[in-house]
């Protein structure tokens, strides 16, 4: 086996714990219908009602959530209380269509936003509660114009606003061989990076990459044919890398939690869901460490059997929750 181009063992979870493609890409929700609105969604929330639970709806109360979506946690979150309001936000314009479609029926208790957590001002607004979800949703991963999953082929995309300007097609075709080497590793935990990152660079210099199944293809050809036919696709931790890249989600998943504090009204909670190992060690640092937080959950909210035999997907999340002090 080649070395890191870091030179250290990655650590994570066993990515053989969830499903082939998507098992350590960060997938929000899988498949139910929700009793919101007219049109059946066919979207289920992970952690739903553990999320509802731990933030404590207050009657009155003002809560965000950083990660719309389709909206299934708002829902939940509204139909706690009758008083309560959610300010929603999202990047992905289609995403918040559906929400707002979705969500209709609650009217001017909720308001929408397109922005990312870290672009968002909230003014002299103060939550008593903020919900993030981390990750691509399963909407996201099911449309194969965006290019997030290798089940089926789209164009080489991930870019969950389509305002950012770099694709993970540009990341793939233009970077150099030991930066692209580096992300794979860093962000993929991929211990293959180097192979990989030199297959991409060689192939490319004659057929630039265009869609999803062009990069996962080129991957398994480069790779060993243990590792080809393991328990997951090759190409999973470079797909993960490349989204995180593309998104820069853990920069903005830090900034979250460096504002989070501030945004929260006295004894606010903050609940975060991760999906993969790097979210998870930051989100539970950054909770210990803040001086205006108390954590809550000791060790991470997991789903139970029950909702891991209905959604697959939701099998890596972790739930941390804090509460302003």
């Amino acid at each position: 086996m080649e070395s890191d181009p870091v030179g250290s063992d990655p650590v994570g979870s066993d990515p053989a714990e969830s499903d082939p493609d998507e098992s350590m890409s960060g997938s929000r929700s899988g498949a139910e219908v929700l009793p919101a609105g007219p049109i059946d969604w066919g979207h289920l929330s992970v952690l739903r009602d553990e999320c509802v639970a731990g933030l404590q709806p207050r009657s009155g109360g003002c809560y965000l959530d950083a990660t719309l979506g389709a909206g299934g946690h708002t829902a939940a979150l509204l139909a706690a209380d009758p008083e309560v309001r959610v300010v929603g936000l999202d990047c992905d314009d289609r995403a918040l269509a559906i929400a707002q479609e979705r969500l209709a029926p609650w009217g001017a208790r909720v308001t929408f936003v397109r922005s990312n957590f870290a672009q968002f001002n909230p003014g002299d607004q103060q939550f008593d509660g903020i919900l993030a979800d981390l990750g691509v949703s399963s909407m996201q991963f099911d449309q194969p114009d965006r290019g997030f999953s290798f089940r089926h082929d789209g164009p080489l995309d991930m870019r969950m606003d389509d305002r950012l300007t770099e694709s993970a097609a540009d990341v793939v075709n233009h970077w150099q061989e030991v930066p692209l080497a580096n992300a794979i590793y860093t962000y993929g935990e991929e211990r293959l990076s180097r192979r990989i990152a030199r297959a991409i660079v060689e192939q490319r210099q004659t057929q630039p990459f265009q869609t999803t199944l062009e990069l996962a293809n080129a991957i398994a050809r480069c790779v060993p044919g243990k590792y080809r036919h393991g328990r997951i696709h090759p190409a999973t931790r470079t797909f993960q890398a490349l989204r995180i890249v593309v998104n820069q989600e853990l920069a903005v998943l830090e900034t979250l939690l460096d504002r989070a504090p501030n945004w929260l009204a006295p004894q606010g909670r903050l609940a975060v869901i991760s999906f993969h190992s790097l979210e998870d060690r930051i989100v539970k640092h950054r909770l210990r460490e803040s001086t205006q937080l108390k954590v809550i959950t000791k060790k991470p909210i997991c789903p139970s059997d029950t909702e891991m035999g209905q959604n697959s997907r939701s099998r890596s999340a972790k739930l941390r929750i804090a509460e302003k002090i």
